[in-house]
Formats: structure tokens, sequence, C-alpha cells
């Protein structure tokens, strides 16, 4: 019995030695957070999507209060609250909120099941990753989408959908927070994140194709061949041509949608924009032999005159 109840002591001592241990640790090399950290986390919308490239809210709300301490919020985005949560974010550190770009997900593939006819029938795990790691697909471009989903089961926002008759994944412009996690899904990269544009309205080159043209045009029939006519086209220098793909820079674009027109491939796709109006024919020259009416030509019957002989006593008999 002495044996217990000297054990119990023991363990009962060591412990109160521990917690004092630690007490003392703690207080010493305690850390303290700045209170606008919370303050900050708690206007936040909580998400956790990690589209403002940190971990979460509460990183996000560091990073901010960290920059404060730099004397600016530039760089920092809440792609989900936008610019009414950074306006908020701003006015608990005393700061101003800098305008931020609104960007949206877009869909870099135009290979819809008309352009792109299957060829084999994929009969693994309905999934993007695997059937990129293990059959490439069912068509014959190995760069397109793959029509499995994983962009729709990533997004959190509800945001992008799978068109039954195009087989390809479709964003609404007006759920999309910009997050980026469709992105981080897609096997294949055929997603960005681009700038929304001046009234949503941006040219993009839908496809990811860098083989070369016959090849991508053999895939795809709306592939881009890397004929670089629309390179030449630009005048604006928003456009280059880098492994038989050309690429469309936004932040130089001026949407005058010249190369849309010069793309023999239609691969350039202008996105809301207004329909264009039809071009006005010219007005043809009349031509003054044909416009002139037929005249029929007028037959003129002259009437003959018949003259009677002279009678035999007109003319005297010796």
């Amino acid at each position: 019995m002495n044996v217990i109840l000297v054990a119990v002591i023991a363990l009962g001592v060591l412990g109160l030695v521990l917690a004092a241990v630690l007490f003392l640790i703690a207080k010493k090399f305690a850390v303290e957070e700045d209170p606008r950290i919370a303050q900050v986390a708690e206007v936040l919308p909580q998400a956790n999507c990690g589209g403002c490239g940190f971990p979460g809210c509460g990183g996000f709300a560091e990073a901010c209060v960290k920059a404060a301490g730099e004397g600016s919020l530039e760089g920092k985005l809440c792609p989900v609250g936008g610019q009414p949560v950074m306006e908020k974010v701003a006015e608990i550190l005393g700061m101003t909120a800098e305008a931020g770009e609104q960007r949206v997900a877009v869909v870099r593939c135009n290979g819809t099941c008309a352009n792109r006819p299957r060829t084999v029938q994929y009969d693994g795990v309905h999934t993007c990753r695997i059937a990129h790691n293990t059959a490439g697909g069912e068509t014959g471009c190995f760069f397109g989408c793959l029509g499995c989903g994983d962009c729709v089961a990533a997004c959190p926002f509800d945001a992008i959908h799978m068109n039954p008759e195009t087989g390809l994944p479709e964003v609404d412009e007006t759920k999309c927070t910009a997050c980026g996690a469709c992105t981080k899904a897609c096997p294949r990269n055929i997603i960005e994140l681009r700038p929304m544009g001046k009234k949503g309205r941006r040219m993009v080159v839908r496809c990811v194709n860098k083989e070369k043209g016959p090849v991508a045009k053999k895939a795809c029939a709306a592939a881009c061949i890397g004929c670089g006519k629309c390179v030449k086209t630009c005048e604006f220098e928003a456009i280059t041509l880098e492994n038989n793909l050309a690429y469309i820079d936004p932040t130089k674009c001026r949407l005058c949608r010249k190369c849309e027109e010069a793309c023999p491939q239609g691969s350039i796709i202008a996105m809301n924009f207004p329909p264009r109006k039809p071009k006005a024919e010219a007005p043809v020259a009349p031509n003054a032999d044909a416009a002139a009416p037929a005249v029929e030509p007028v037959q003129v019957v002259i009437p003959t005159v018949e003259t009677a002989p002279k009678e035999a006593s007109e003319n005297p008999s010796l």
C-alpha cells in the first residue's frame, strides 16, 4: 500500500514540475499576435480557397497586417470578397484600398465534339487526372480538355459546369471569384485566370495544342496551326507565337478584333462582344449600255404606186 501511495505522489510531483516548466517556457517565448489580424480575419469571407495566394483567410489576414507595416496593400486582393472586402480591410489597418483588377477563369480549349471527334473510348476511372496519366483521353489531341469534370468538382462556388453538347466546361462569370481552384485541378492547364476586361470583353486563343500545324489540325478542326497571321496583323504587339502556339497578352490587347478576322482556323475567340454588324455592300455603278431600255426596230412600210398604161387613142396615128 505504501508503494502505491509513493508512486502516486511521485507522479503528481513530477506532473507539477513539468507543468511549471512548460508555463515558464510559454511565458518566456510567447509571441504576441497583433490584434488587427483577428479583426481582418473577421471581415474576410472565410472561404479558405487560397485564391489570394496565401494559406486560407488567416494567412491572408496576417499578410495584410504585415503589408500594412510596410505601408502598402499593393498586390493583396481577396478574390471572393473583391473590392468591398478590401476596403473594410484597409479601413481596419488605417489605409486606402487600391482598386484591384478583377479576374475570371477562362477555358482555353475549343475542342468541341464537332471539332475534335473521339477516336477511342475510355472506360477507366472518370477523372481528368487519371485519364491524363494513363489513356491520354479519347481524342487525337493530347493537349485539350479531357471532359471528366475535375474542375467542376473543385469549384467551391458552383461557377463552372460541363456542357453536354460540346463536352467542354463553361464558366459562369457572375459566380466566378477567380479563386484558382479549377486551374489547379486541371491536369492539362487549359483553364487560365485572366483579367475580366472592359465590359467583360476579352480576346482569347482557345487552343493549347503545341504540335505543328498539320498534326494539330488533324487532331482538332479549331486548333491553332502556328501560321503567325495574327502576330503580323496585331498593331500593338499583343500576340506572341511560341512552340507553334499563339498567345494574346491581355495587358497589351486593345480589343480591335483584327486577329480574329485574320485567323484561318477560328482559334481566336472574342468573348462577350456584341454581334458584328453586317458589312454594307458597295453600290454598283449602273452600266449605261445595260441600263438603257431596249428599242425594238420599227418596220416602215412604203406603199407602191402603180401607173396605168397610156391608151392607144392618146397616140395619134397617121
